[in-house]
């Protein structure tokens, strides 16, 4: 575990997983952070059921770094016009988008 809170610190954890499958898994800010996402907005994901796969450890919430990859990649477009339905939004968030249409 990070003792600091350094954002250096926390991206080198990050970092550490991805290159050695027996660093620690990282946990909800430094996953948040490596998405480019909030930490409330993972949060919801991971409610709604629409975020990457993740572990609970001890009440902990701990990401694979490969996991967040490959949802990351579902959001992949290649041009503008490439259609929306694969938007990385938490599920709620996108009923109401659909609502306002």
């Amino acid at each position: 575990m990070i003792a600091s809170c350094h954002p250096a610190s926390q991206e080198t954890l990050v970092v550490q997983a991805a290159r050695h499958p027996s660093a620690p898994l990282p946990a909800d800010p430094e996953a948040a952070r490596f998405l480019g996402l909030s930490g409330r907005t993972l949060e919801k994901h991971r409610y709604f059921g629409s975020g990457p796969a993740y572990r609970r450890i001890g009440g902990r919430v701990v990401y694979s770094v490969d996991d967040l990859r490959a949802w990351a990649d579902l959001g992949t477009k290649y041009s503008t016009s490439d259609p929306g339905q694969n938007d990385l939004m938490p599920q709620r968030d996108a009923a109401i988008t659909q609502s306002r249409r």
